[in-house]
């Protein structure tokens, strides 16, 4: 399954011609170079390069010094996953979208959801509350009980409570890519995709 690294930039909607409001999520996908490719029995293993840096000095020594000794230039991400045994590239060739995604195509986005701190577990597991009268003094939105009485007489692990919220690596499947962009290097997918604009997000594209 290849993996393209690209960002949010953000979301906007078409019209169909029926006059059904439909919502895009927009992503500009990095450069790329093939930074290595390996193969074995079973699959072949691909590390790829993403986001070419100018300035190399936001790199350290060793990392500046893997990219020297294969002659390549420097970018500021390396990703590696695994690919079917037919799929072949070389080391230095860069990943061109319009070869790998095309509209129509079903993709699987992988990202960061927004972190939203420490809620209640209306907000995080969306319960009811208690009731909002009738004897219930100042609790309407708790959770009420969470345990049992003396046997087991403990709150088990994984329980549905209060908490943190978000900053969780989420993947939404089978979105479907409404159009690409080949000189900006942008899709637009149906749907939303997790986290906000500018955060970082994963493209799985897995017919290779």
């Amino acid at each position: 399954m290849l993996e393209f690294i690209g960002k949010k930039i953000g979301m906007t909607h078409v019209y169909t011609d029926g006059g059904e409001s439909v919502a895009l999520t927009m992503i500009q996908l990095y450069s790329n170079t093939v930074f290595d490719f390996k193969s074995n029995q079973e699959y072949n293993t691909l590390t790829v390069a993403f986001d070419k840096l100018e300035n190399t000095k936001k790199v350290s020594n060793s990392v500046a010094g893997a990219y020297k000794a294969k002659s390549l230039p420097i970018h500021r991400i390396l990703n590696s996953f695994k690919v079917q045994k037919s799929f072949s590239v070389n080391q230095g060739d860069s990943m061109l979208i319009e070869n790998f995604i095309k509209q129509g195509d079903k993709i699987n986005v992988r990202g960061l959801t927004t972190g939203k701190g420490f809620a209640g577990v209306m907000k995080r597991w969306n319960f009811r509350g208690l009731e909002a009268s009738h004897g219930v003094s100042i609790s309407h939105r708790s959770h009420g009980s969470t345990g049992q009485r003396q046997d087991p007489g403990k709150t088990f692990r994984g329980k549905k409570m209060a908490g943190h919220l978000g900053v969780e690596n989420i993947t939404v499947k089978n979105l479907q890519v409404v159009f690409v962009d080949i000189e900006k290097s942008i899709i637009a997918v149906k749907g939303s995709v997790p986290g906000k604009s500018g955060f970082e997000v994963a493209v799985k594209v897995s017919n290779y």
